[in-house]
């Protein structure tokens, strides 16, 4: 199983060194989790799943205006420029699977 997501387990490897402690990060997510779940212990009842659904996207609409409006960004400007002007890497090789046949000493 593992061999077969290789390309995706090791996709962050394609950006540059310094973005990837924060590609690992799940930190704006779980910031993003706590604000829905603060908005909504304040309502506590909701009347329909829609209502809820409602309350979740208007916090995605106000985070997305926010990130549109301030200069404060989780990746900066500069570094995310910066991936458009590099060349693309040479091919590494691919993981293969070593025989069952081997026997590990």
């Amino acid at each position: 199983m593992l061999l077969d997501a290789a390309t995706d387990i090791t996709a962050f490897a394609d950006f540059p060194a310094a973005h990837w402690k924060k590609i690992w990060s799940t930190n704006p997510l779980e910031r993003l989790n706590r604000e829905i779940k603060r908005r909504a212990d304040v309502v506590q009842v909701f009347p329909n799943p829609a209502a809820l659904d409602r309350l979740a996207a208007a916090v995605l609409a106000e985070l997305h205006d926010e990130w549109q409006v301030f200069d404060r960004r989780y990746l900066s400007e500069a570094s995310i420029a910066g991936l458009s002007t590099t060349k693309p890497a040479e091919r590494e090789p691919q993981i293969t699977p070593q025989s069952e046949s081997k026997q590990l000493p």
